[in-house]
């Protein structure tokens, strides 16, 4: 008789959300705002750097590269955020390049938490981080960001308590995660909410795994800050960052971490004796770092095309009776559906959580796809904001008048008797 098998440390999370309601898209949606993945074309350099890269003789760009990271990515990666940290990075000791953030992630919590550590996780969070900390034999701690004053219309009013996440430190923690800006709900968090995370850090001696995917997709004159510069952080944070967000180009799963080499070396380590290189292939382009700050660069025109596209889904949102909590950052946008509630009744002592049963009836019946924010919480927590689901605006136009379109039929149908 075989022995059985166990995923012991995935028990109770070995469930990804992604692969049912991506099922359920592509089966029922005529408008997928669920995943976040632009569905509009790379930038044009891109495209044009791709093509002259693989166009000449350079045979060498299908063979292996350095593992930690192709020597010129990592050195403009290095010269880029050594100006944004105000230090010098060495590219081979201060940077690495990984398959997506995703694998910066895992390397992270592979190389640093052990059995009996805990990790805080601030939520909502994005779903990997719970079962990757628990992968590596540690403890998730959990707090949550809560509306303040019941206010909803912007992600900024969604804070932590002070004295409440004081508490959830202690001589156990090894590491806080910090996603900022934060997926889902768009926060970004402030210098003054960075500063309380920072001191008690230093305080307790603890990691910062910090998650800037999202780094600069940043509206209405938010600044990202960087905790990593904050005094006292350089030297216990790591900086995750990702191409595939930051171009538009989520397929070619390209991250980076950015740290002091007292911690990158031990996560160059699970690199390597993981998956050990990335693809050169997607490592080659040019990116246009040196113009970073100047009035035509990608990265000033980018947030204000995003910012359209979030205040056009906004706008349809509002029209139709829900109400969104206008994001500060990030592709997505979650939205109150309190008053959708009659489309979709409450079942008395189901285990499942109301927004999780609304997406799904809303992608079969209505043709348009969400992710409940349930998604984004712990199991004891899911049902304490189970009323909000959330949309993917980084999407082109005719996508977006699509939504448009069939949130206006559902208005339309709901006020005809």
């Amino acid at each position: 008789m075989s022995r059985p098998v166990q995923a012991r440390r995935l028990e109770g999370v070995d469930k990804n959300i992604w692969v049912e309601f991506v099922k359920l898209a592509a089966t029922y949606s005529t408008v997928n705002l669920g995943q976040g993945f632009p569905d509009f074309p790379p930038p044009d350099f891109l495209k044009e750097e791709f093509t002259r890269a693989f166009s000449g003789e350079k045979h060498m760009l299908h063979q292996y590269t350095r593992a930690f990271g192709h020597p010129p990515l990592v050195k403009i990666l290095a010269q880029l955020f050594g100006k944004l940290l105000g230090r010098d990075l060495d590219p081979m000791t201060n940077v690495m390049v990984t398959v997506g953030a995703y694998q910066a992630l895992f390397c992270c919590f592979q190389a640093f938490v052990d059995e009996g550590d805990e990790v805080i996780i601030i939520e909502p969070f994005f779903d990997c981080y719970e079962p990757m900390v628990k992968m590596a034999g540690g403890t998730p701690v959990f707090i949550p960001l809560r509306p303040v004053n019941g206010k909803l219309m912007s992600s900024a009013d969604w804070k932590l308590d002070p004295a409440e996440l004081a508490s959830k430190f202690s001589e156990r923690t090894k590491a806080i995660v910090l996603n900022s800006p934060n997926n889902p709900l768009g926060k970004v968090f402030s210098r003054e909410e960075l500063e309380l995370i920072a001191d008690l850090c230093v305080k307790h001696d603890a990691l910062c795994i910090s998650d800037e995917v999202y780094e600069w997709l940043v509206y209405d004159g938010k600044e990202h800050i960087r905790i990593a510069s904050l005094r006292g952080m350089w030297d216990r944070t790591v900086s995750i960052g990702s191409a595939g967000k930051t171009f538009s180009v989520t397929g070619w799963k390209v991250g980076w971490t950015v740290g002091p080499n007292r911690l990158l070396q031990h996560i160059r380590t699970v690199h390597q004796n993981s998956v050990y290189h990335c693809a050169t292939a997607a490592q080659v382009r040019q990116l246009p770092f040196e113009r970073y700050g100047k009035p035509d660069s990608y990265f000033v025109q980018l947030p204000k095309e995003m910012q359209q596209k979030r205040d056009q889904l906004v706008q349809s949102l509002v029209a139709v009776g829900m109400k969104p909590i206008v994001p500060e950052g990030t592709y997505f946008l979650v939205a109150d559906i309190s008053e959708f509630k009659s489309d979709v009744p409450d079942v008395p002592n189901s285990d499942e959580p109301y927004d999780s049963r609304f997406a799904k009836w809303m992608v079969k019946n209505k043709g348009l796809a969400a992710i409940p924010l349930s998604a984004f919480y712990c199991g004891p927590h899911k049902n304490n904001y189970n009323s909000f689901i959330r949309f993917c605006f980084a999407k082109e136009e005719a996508t977006l008048k699509a939504a448009d379109d069939i949130l206006q039929k559902w208005k339309l149908e709901k006020t005809t008797p």
